[in-house]
C-alpha cells in the first residue's frame, strides 16, 4: 500500500468530522438515481470505491440492495462508516485497499466511483485503475463514475486533480466503456462553496 497516500486520506478522516468534508452528501440523490435507470436487481454485486464514509450504502440497505462492498483506502473512513450504521454494517463487505494495488477481489456487476478517478492525475495510476476495473466489473456490467467538470476545482483535499468533460472521460476509459447517460450537479460543500461535478454512467462491453 502507498504510504504516503494512505497516511494523506487517514489524516484527513482524523481530523474532520464526517459532515465537514467537502464531499459530504446527507443523500448521493443522483447516484440513487443512476443506479435506479440501471434496472439491475437487488441482489446484483455493487462496489462503491473510494466509498469510506459515504452515506450511499445506507441508503442502498434500505433499498434492499443485499450484495454491497465499499473500498477505501482510510480506516478511519471505514470505521466512521461502520460504526454509523451498526448492526446493518454487517450486512456489508468492507475492504481497506489501495486500489492502485490491490484487486478488488470479487466480479461486480456495478462499480460506482465518486472518489477516487479524478485524483489519478498520472497516466500510469490511470492505467492501473482501469486494469482492477476491467478485472472486476462483470462483461455488461455497470460503470458510474464522478469527476470534477472542467469548471470544477482544480485541487482537492490538498491534491490536485484531473478534470473530465463526458466526452473526455468516455475517451479516457476506452471503447469497451459506452456511454449511457450524464449528468451535471453543482454540489454545495459544507462551508458553502460549490463544485461542478459530472456523473456519467457506461455500460462495459469488452
Amino acid at each position: 500500500m502507498n504510504d504516503a497516500r494512505k497516511t494523506h486520506w487517514e489524516q484527513v478522516y482524523a481530523n474532520r468530522d464526517e459532515d465537514e468534508t467537502s464531499w459530504f452528501q446527507p443523500r448521493p440523490e443522483i447516484s440513487l438515481a443512476l443506479l435506479e435507470h440501471i434496472g439491475e436487481p437487488r441482489n446484483a454485486a455493487v462496489i462503491d470505491v473510494g466509498g469510506g464514509a459515504s452515506r450511499l450504502v445506507d441508503h442502498l440497505i434500505d433499498q434492499g440492495w443485499n450484495r454491497l462492498s465499499v473500498l477505501d483506502i482510510a480506516a478511519n473512513a471505514l470505521d466512521r462508516a461502520r460504526q454509523r450504521l451498526g448492526e446493518k454494517a454487517g450486512k456489508i463487505q468492507w475492504l481497506e485497499a489501495d486500489l492502485l494495488e490491490v484487486d478488488p477481489g470479487d466480479s461486480y456487476r456495478i462499480w460506482h466511483d465518486r472518489a477516487v478517478f479524478h485524483f489519478l492525475t498520472a497516466p500510469e495510476d490511470r492505467a492501473r485503475y482501469l486494469q482492477r476495473l476491467e478485472a472486476s466489473l462483470e462483461p455488461g456490467g455497470h460503470l458510474i463514475i464522478a469527476t470534477f467538470a472542467p469548471e470544477g476545482p482544480e485541487s482537492c483535499s490538498g491534491l490536485p486533480v484531473q478534470r473530465y468533460s463526458p466526452e473526455q472521460l468516455s475517451q479516457t476509459l476506452g471503447d469497451k466503456f459506452q456511454l449511457q447517460e450524464t449528468v451535471t450537479e453543482e454540489h454545495h460543500t459544507p462551508t458553502g462553496k460549490n463544485q461542478s461535478f459530472i456523473y456519467c454512467r457506461f455500460r462495459y462491453l469488452p
